[in-house]
């Protein structure tokens, strides 16, 4: 993950992530002569493709049927922190998350890990709540990563495994630490290798997360110089399966001239990695906007006419000599001001549009797909459901089209919405809803069932029963149809259901409301919920109705439905027990801004 300059305060992200580097100073790069590109481009058709193993031509990465691949996907931490597993399981099932990626047009995964993952972790923070990740249960953090791995390949995408700390507690500025010398890096690095040997799936290993200072490029000290420790590494792994790609990242400072962690492959024009297997070899950049630190190239006159050529200097001109192929393994912003907004429209111009360029151009992997990433956020919402469709809207242009090598095949039909969707039966904690059957080219493999705009669970047919409700409580429900493609269907008309019985149990609650900003076109807003009664909640509700016309756009650590003027927030997995006397709360924001206070009822269960 990225990192802000060793002379400025660290940056504390929600998944314990933490960084630091130095200013960039103008240089010259020299390059050595290369044979001249072709001007023409491959068709844009061209990249959908993706079987097999790949490998590399020139500047270019190839599938096994020599058919040019375009990566265009996301990070998706947590397996690295001491969660030891893929972050925002705790509230949805891994493979709705994977399809999700896939349906906006992503067609790569780099998974970061560390290598406490090696010591037979358990896992936490999953749900396993109404049927989610019900496959996981039991298992080691290695055995969830085979899991997501599997499934992501079924449906077509590719995996790149991301060495991202040596430990859960933080990055490292060497490849190696005291407690895990570079012995056990290689050792468990070529583990990996033959885990997934024979696995497509997974394309290749991103060695080692940002190198930085003391780290060097080429100075020849076996302790510090990062291009020699990649060769041992990278041909380490090539010794157990010389099909993957070995996906180096450069350092921090070259010859006195400093950019992002992991960001300057200026070395590579004068010592280039050595592997022992040809056409294995792909360099990673990462990059970054204000919302993780400033740089001098960001107050420069010219901004952002600037950018190529620093972009150029430091790793751009590997993909425009033809060197090899470049892979921006991640870049990310919050796009809250409008130099980031800048920074990003140019970086992805200078990327290559696929529909001009197809795979003839620069491949990446966006930071990040968790929104619980201090500094640049995420594709998704907080509510680790609603996509940013800003954020994500900037990326469109160079997305590619999705891989046909893995086990969804070329489909890209979605099935038929669900029809039909009707309740039939209530108890206190219970609805009970049926629906028919959808309809798909390939076949429907099961529905999602959403309460609200969380995932309530999963069904192979077509009625499900959604527990542990409380009592007296409105619900919304509608249902999606999911193929073996992991192509989804639009949303059914919803349907609502009021659970028996009058709600509150043995214990009430009280609920708070107040704003926290307000900016005239809308607002955010947080409400603190407090049992008042005398036993720990299961759950709880808060339920107003706007005094205007506002609208939520949001909602976090809670899920949400709006009828009309009617709102209705129901607990997350993860905040429904509260003691008592204790409080919790959850956010939202809304449009448009100056509403009134609205009066609030909370019902605990």
């Amino acid at each position: 993950m990225r990192h802000p300059p060793s002379f400025r305060v660290r940056r504390t992200l929600v998944a314990l992530l933490t960084a630091a580097l130095a200013a960039l100073v103008p240089f010259t790069v020299v390059v050595p002569a290369q044979a001249a590109v072709a001007s023409s481009s491959p068709s844009p058709a061209a990249a959908a493709s993706g079987a097999g193993y790949w490998h590399t031509e020139g500047r270019r990465i190839l599938d096994a049927q020599n058919q040019p691949v375009r990566m265009a996907g996301v990070n998706w931490f947590g397996f690295e922190t001491s969660n030891y597993v893929a972050h925002g399981l705790w509230s949805r099932d891994y493979k709705s998350m994977v399809d999700q990626m896939k349906s906006l047009g992503y067609n790569t995964i780099r998974l970061p890990y560390s290598d406490d993952i090696f010591k037979g972790t358990q896992p936490n923070g999953i749900t396993y709540a109404n049927g989610l990740n019900s496959d996981l249960q039991g298992l080691n953090s290695l055995q969830v990563m085979d899991k997501i791995v599997g499934y992501a390949g079924s449906i077509g995408l590719k995996v790149v495994l991301d060495r991202h700390r040596p430990d859960s507690s933080a990055q490292s500025a060497l490849w190696y630490t005291s407690a895990v010398p570079e012995a056990t890096w290689i050792a468990d690095l070529k583990a990996l290798a033959g885990r997934y040997q024979g696995n497509t799936a997974v394309i290749g290993i991103d060695l080692h997360n940002e190198p930085h200072d003391p780290a060097c490029w080429g100075c020849g000290d076996t302790s510090t110089d990062w291009r020699l420790a990649a060769e041992r590494a990278g041909n380490a792994v090539l010794s157990v399966n010389p099909s993957l790609l070995i996906f180096v990242e450069g350092v921090q400072t070259v010859n006195g001239q400093g950019t992002w962690w992991g960001g300057n492959l200026a070395g590579v024009a004068t010592a280039p990695v050595r592997l022992s297997v040809a056409n294995r070899l792909v360099y990673s950049a990462h990059d970054y906007a204000t919302s993780v630190a400033q740089q001098p190239w960001f107050s420069d006159p010219s901004f952002p006419a600037n950018m190529p050529a620093v972009w150029d200097k430091n790793w751009g001109y590997i993909f425009k000599q033809n060197i090899a192929p470049v892979w921006l393994g991640e870049f990310g912003t919050t796009l809250q001001s409008t130099i980031d907004q800048k920074w990003l429209a140019a970086l992805v111009d200078y990327l290559r549009p696929t529909n001009t360029y197809g795979a003839d151009s620069f491949n990446w992997t966006f930071w990040s797909w968790n929104p619980n990433s201090g500094d640049t956020g995420g594709i998704l919402k907080d509510d680790w459901q609603t996509v940013d469709t800003v954020k994500d809207g900037y990326l469109t242009a160079i997305k590619a089209p999705g891989f046909t090598g893995g086990g969804g095949g070329g489909d890209t039909t979605a099935p038929s919405v669900p029809t039909g969707l009707a309740v039939t039966g209530t108890t206190a904690s219970s609805v009970s809803l049926s629906w028919k059957a959808s309809a798909d080219d390939t076949g429907v493999t099961g529905y999602d069932v959403y309460r609200g705009t969380a995932k309530a669970g999963e069904a192979t047919g077509t009625s499900f029963t959604d527990t542990g409700l409380t009592a007296g409580t409105r619900y919304d429900y509608t249902v999606r149809a999911r193929d073996a493609a992991g192509n989804t269907s639009a949303a059914s008309a919803a349907v609502t259901a009021t659970t028996a019985g009058t709600g509150g149990g043995s214990s009430g609650c009280n609920a708070t409301y107040k704003v926290s900003s307000d900016w005239g076109s809308g607002f955010n807003a947080d409400i603190t919920v407090t049992n008042t009664g005398s036993s720990t909640t299961k759950s709880w509700q808060v339920t107003w109705e706007w005094p205007g016309s506002q609208t939520i756009s949001a909602m976090w650590n809670a899920s949400y439905s709006q009828v009309g003027r009617t709102v209705t927030a129901n607990n997350a997995d993860h905040n429904g027990a509260v003691a008592a006397g204790a409080s919790t709360g959850f956010g939202f924001g809304a449009t448009p801004g100056g509403a009134g206070t609205p009066v609030l009822n909370c019902r605990a269960g």
